[in-house]
């Protein structure tokens, strides 16, 4: 970390809103502070002997940590938020706490999301722990930070990593059932049915369905991609999956000329009726109506006409 300058790195910052894509990977070795910046912070003094003779900060043992976040802790508490020394601080335990977002990431192995975006946002699950955390309760640093940073991750797969948007009841359903599914695996040696897995999870069929359908969500395939080995037509998959609608147009069409139909004289409206949904002629529609076939045709060439002058200005 950049602790010359006694800043707080721009990925480590809760108020991006998530984490920053060009931070370094929190996989990396620590940068704990050197010597000469702790005495700078007025660390020193504050440390326990063991720790206050340490020639360098960073070659502390793992326990001794422990007494660090507790110091550092204190300290934050008594700067003012936005000084070089608050920010310092702040880094400080952001760095040399990194190793519990990994422990945390770590149970999310089975999950696609790329491991580095989930170290930055429980990084970012760190930072609101570290803001929040008041070391005068008597609690230790880890109790609360843990489930903070889980928190954050699972936030993080709940609300940025849908494909489809899915409402919080089937993401949740979607989660039971794959703990569900994992269990009956085991102890049927098979993939159990949608009926046992209604059964165990005193649900019914039709929800069961409906959670593997929303797991479905989660990730999308690409309509760019070729077809899979056993598909012999050639050509991305989004060429063969659908065409354009042609009905579309006639149901707009329609649904335009109701109004107009509706404004039409009644004896208009009903040789429409005859001639376009009974299917008569003409001449019939003439016999019908007492009228000529002549008259008829220029009726009906009159009404067409102003039903199409109608669809082209709406």
């Amino acid at each position: 970390m950049a602790t010359t300058t006694g800043e707080l790195p721009a990925s480590a910052h809760p108020s991006t809103g998530g984490p920053s894509r060009t931070a370094a990977p929190a996989g990396e070795p620590r940068d704990l502070p050197s010597p000469e910046l702790a005495d700078a912070g007025g660390l020193r003094d504050l440390l326990p002997p063991e720790l206050a003779d340490a020639d360098d900060l960073r070659e502390i043992a793992p326990a001794d940590a422990r007494e660090l976040n507790k110091v550092l802790l204190r300290r934050l508490r008594t700067l003012e938020e936005g000084t070089k020394e608050y920010s310092y601080v702040r880094a400080t335990l952001v760095e040399t706490n990194l190793s519990l977002v990994r422990f945390a990431v770590r149970r999310f192995n089975s999950h696609r999301e790329p491991q580095e975006d989930l170290l930055q946002v429980g990084a970012v699950g760190l930072i609101k722990a570290i803001d929040r955390f008041d070391p005068d309760l008597g609690a230790e640093f880890t109790t609360f930070a843990i489930p903070t940073v889980l928190g954050e991750i699972r936030r993080h797969f709940r609300d940025t990593t849908w494909a489809v948007h899915v409402p919080r009841r089937l993401q949740e359903l979607r989660i039971l059932l794959a703990k569900a599914q994992e269990r009956l695996s085991q102890d049927l040696d098979r993939a159990p049915t949608v009926a046992e897995l209604a059964e165990h999870l005193a649900l019914s069929p039709e929800e069961v369905v409906e959670g593997l359908t929303a797991a479905n969500a989660h990730t999308a395939g690409s309509l760019d991609l070729g077809g899979s080995n056993d598909d012999d037509a050639p050509g991305p998959l989004g060429d063969r999956i659908g065409e354009d609608d042609r009905d579309l147009a006639l149901v707009e069409d329609l649904v335009t000329l109701k109004p107009l139909i509706a404004d039409l004289p009644e004896r208009q409206r009903l040789i429409l009726s005859m001639r376009f949904c009974e299917d008569m002629t003409q001449s019939q529609i003439g016999a019908r109506l007492g009228l000529s076939q002549m008259h008829v045709s220029r009726l009906l060439s009159r009404t067409l006409r102003h039903l199409r002058d109608g669809l082209e200005d709406g």
